[in-house]
This record gives C-alpha cells, structure tokens and sequence, in this order.
C-alpha cells in the first residue's frame, strides 16, 4: 500500500471519502502513478492532483481507473455515484492547511470556498455540472468542469464527415474492385 500524504482537515466529507476510496482503488492496481498515468492516458502529475484532494478529476479519468482496477460494472456505476457527489461539493478554491483569515504567499486570503464564505458554484447556471454534465454557457472563473478527454480507446467512432469526400469512400472502393475485375479478365482472355 502507498503511504499517502494526509488530506486536508477542512476537505468536504464528500470529498474525503470519494479521495480516499480513489487511493484504494489506485492501490488495489499495484501500479506505479507513472504505469497508471500510461494504462489511463492521465499523466503521473495529473493522478497526483486527483489523489491528493488538489484538484478534481474527470469522470473519464475515474472510469478509466476503475476499468484499470477490473472493477464490475455495479461497482463502477457506485464509483461514479461517488464521484458526483464529491464534485458537487468540492471547494472551487483549492483547500490549504493554512489558516482561513490569514495571507497566502500571493499576499491575499486564503479561502475554503463554500466553508469560508466563498462562492457556491454548483449548478448548471453557475458552471457547475446539470443534469447532462458541464455547462458551458455561463462559466464561472474557478468553477470545476469536467474534463472532456478520453483516452483513444474510450472514444466513440467519429461521426461521418459532411464535407465533399464523405460519401467516396464506397465509390473508391467500387472503382478499385472493377479496376481489378478488368484486369482479371484481361489476363484471363490473353492467357486462354
């Protein structure tokens, strides 16, 4: 098992628990954060954000973790229940084991966000996740959003092209057949 550095004391519950089953379920893989990084398409330096509170990660990152894990897929649809709820509540600025009234090393407050009187962002008129993900018109500076990279073997089929060469692909495909039929013919009246 890793050791881990320990969470910060004023983390959302939320957010405490979906971090914590997150370790065990990158523990539970036996890899390295670099190993992860290359079977998930999320860098090393990325898990090392999600997995330490820092920041939050993208849902796509949580599935390919837990596909990593061999998670069934009841356990995996838990993980992601999880992973909702800890995004809703977690701090739109980033949690600091400082005090909450002193100065940051920029020189200005040190904020929890919602448990300091900061902004609430949740919702999807605030940028937060609605009910079909994150919301893109009214973005609010510092909101979370969920990262919409998948790794290339997640990814759907790209749609069909619209543009002028979307519908040659059967055409080509049609003309090099005939081509070779006409060959093959050709060689077959000069052999016989």
């Amino acid at each position: 098992m890793s050791s881990w550095q320990p969470l910060p004391e004023r983390l959302p519950p939320e957010v405490r628990h979906f971090v914590e089953h997150l370790r065990q379920l990158k523990d539970r893989t036996g890899l390295s954060l670099v190993a992860l990084g290359a079977r998930t398409a999320y860098s090393k330096s990325s898990w090392q954000r999600y997995l330490n509170a820092t920041q939050p990660p993208p849902r796509q990152a949580v599935v390919a973790l837990c596909r990593v894990a061999g998670l069934s897929v009841e356990d995996a649809e838990r993980f992601g229940v999880r992973w909702e709820l800890a995004v809703q509540a977690w701090p739109r600025v980033p949690v600091t084991a400082g005090p909450v009234s002193g100065g940051s090393a920029a020189g200005g407050p040190v904020l929890d966000g919602p448990s300091a009187g900061g902004p609430v962002l949740d919702g999807p008129s605030a940028g937060g996740l609605g009910a079909d993900g994150p919301s893109v018109g009214g973005a609010v500076p510092g909101a979370y959003e969920d990262d919409p990279t998948l790794p290339w073997w997640d990814a759907p089929p790209d749609a069909p092209s619209s543009g002028p060469a979307a519908g040659r692909l059967p055409l080509y495909a049609a003309l090099l057949l005939l081509a070779l039929l006409l060959v093959a013919l050709a060689g077959a009246v000069t052999l016989g």
